[in-house]
């Protein structure tokens, strides 16, 4: 390994064990001469800057600053990320039912499921599955197995687009249908009905929304409540570092929780892969899609991990399978969880503030230029609509000479949305360099054009 995550007592903990007072007389057989040579290094910086320096200097061309999201978010995954998910153990490791053979595994995924029930402030959470948006499609199916009398979902219009594409691929053929909530035309935001919906078996409620707009989730938790319907949350998990988790909505926190794991140390990849998760309360444990470890003890009486509850015989069942589309992502899990032990509650709710912070600035500065607006006026985690006085996908090309990735047109993810429209988004790694670089650019290509 490349990183020693020791700390100061741990060293000093070792260092008396082989019986040596200070770590520099492990190197005592090295020249002094050789040991008092001083380096010229420039002022340390951290793992995301230096990287960035060397990306800098190696390129042929200037980086790409990325400021598209959409679901798919470029952060700062530290080094030791992949060097752990890379190891054989992980990298090229078989699924784990064998669990004298997988300890290791069933450890990690167990530790996996620790992080997102403390994320997500829910009951149980399952091993992963395939990516976000079919774990929206599981949620929609466990809700109907314990409404079985149910037939319909309630479906936010804020709902990210390609998502719903994936909920009418894959639910539409079974019979169950899919009622659309509207969006408010001010504020962006869910518009909640004074009807009653008698076949509806959940509302699904996303925070944040397709706008970049975070909802109001504890007023719409409420009104399900009344109606006796299932909560099924769409969380993003870095900002559940900043916001009230989907286990602490409205009055009784929510059924379901689920959302795509990429921003925990996965890469951008050319449409992925990425990993879903799904958390939910106890309850509901058997009607829970995928896999489930638990920790117990051998005969022995030392700790040991297991699958729990579900044969494997559970998932190859066709139409008796608690799922037909569920596999769990276990390489991209590996590396979320080293992600989320690397960062620490403090790391991960940093990362989460910058974005915000950054995300923020960034919208501040762009609507000040002239002819760009924001079209709502509400809170935002990381990501933003900007209305431009041009059409956005022509802005975006424009912008691309200058190595900005400007944002994604909201019509290349809704055929009916706005085309002057452009969805931003914001992270840790933005720079204010960054910024001044993309605020100049769109300022430049309006005038210009």
């Amino acid at each position: 390994m490349s990183y020693i995550p020791h700390d100061a007592a741990e060293t000093a903990a070792m260092l008396a064990a082989i019986g040596v007072q200070e770590l520099d007389e492990l190197f005592d057989e090295i020249p002094a001469a050789l040991q008092s040579l001083r380096l010229d290094l420039p002022e340390a910086c951290s793992e995301a800057r230096l990287r960035r320096l060397l990306e800098e200097r190696a390129a042929v061309q200037a980086p790409l600053r990325c400021f598209a999201g959409a679901g798919a978010y470029s952060h700062h995954i530290p080094a030791i990320v992949w060097e752990v998910a890379r190891r054989g153990e992980f990298y090229s490791a078989y699924t784990p039912y064998q669990a004298e053979a997988s300890q290791g595994t069933l450890q990690l995924l167990y530790e996996f499921q620790s992080f997102m029930t403390r994320l997500t402030a829910m009951e149980i959470s399952n091993a992963s599955l395939y990516d976000g948006a079919t774990a929206l499609v599981e949620a929609c199916l466990m809700a109907l197995r314990l409404r079985p009398q149910a037939r319909e979902i309630l479906i936010p219009a804020g709902l990210w687009p390609h998502w719903q594409r994936v909920l009418d691929s894959l639910l539409s053929l079974q019979g169950i249908r899919l009622r659309h909530l509207p969006q408010d035309a001010q504020s962006g935001r869910l518009q909640l009905p004074a009807a009653e919906f008698p076949e509806a078996a959940a509302l699904v409620i996303p925070q944040s929304n397709r706008f970049g707009l975070l909802e109001d989730v504890d007023a719409a938790a409420r009104w399900a409540e009344a109606r006796q319907l299932l909560r099924i949350a769409v969380v993003n998990p870095l900002a559940l570092a900043l916001l009230k988790p989907p286990g602490e909505w409205g009055a009784e926190g929510v059924d379901i929780a689920v959302g795509e794991g990429q921003p925990l140390g996965v890469p951008l990849a050319g449409g992925g892969p990425y990993f879903g998760f799904l958390t939910c309360k106890r309850a509901y444990v058997r009607q829970l899609p995928g896999r489930l470890v638990a920790k117990t003890v051998d005969a022995g009486g030392k700790t040991a991990y297991c699958l729990t509850l579900q044969a494997r015989e559970q998932h190859i069942r066709r139409a008796g399978a608690t799922s037909n589309i569920c596999t769990n992502q276990g390489l991209l899990v590996t590396a979320a969880t080293v992600h989320l032990a690397a960062l620490g509650a403090a790391g991960l709710r940093s990362a989460a503030a910058r974005s915000h912070q950054q995300a923020r600035k960034l919208q501040l500065a762009l609507t000040a230029l002239p002819g760009v607006s924001s079209p709502y006026a509400g809170q935002i985690f990381n990501e933003f609509l900007l209305r431009l006085p041009q059409p956005a996908a022509a802005v975006r090309d424009r912008l691309l000479a200058d190595s900005i990735l400007a944002g994604v047109p909201a019509q290349e993810l809704d055929p009916s949305a706005n085309p002057h429209d452009l969805l931003v988004a914001a992270t840790e790694l933005s720079e204010d360099e960054d910024l001044d670089a993309y605020t100049h650019a769109l300022a430049r290509a309006l005038e210009a054009a």
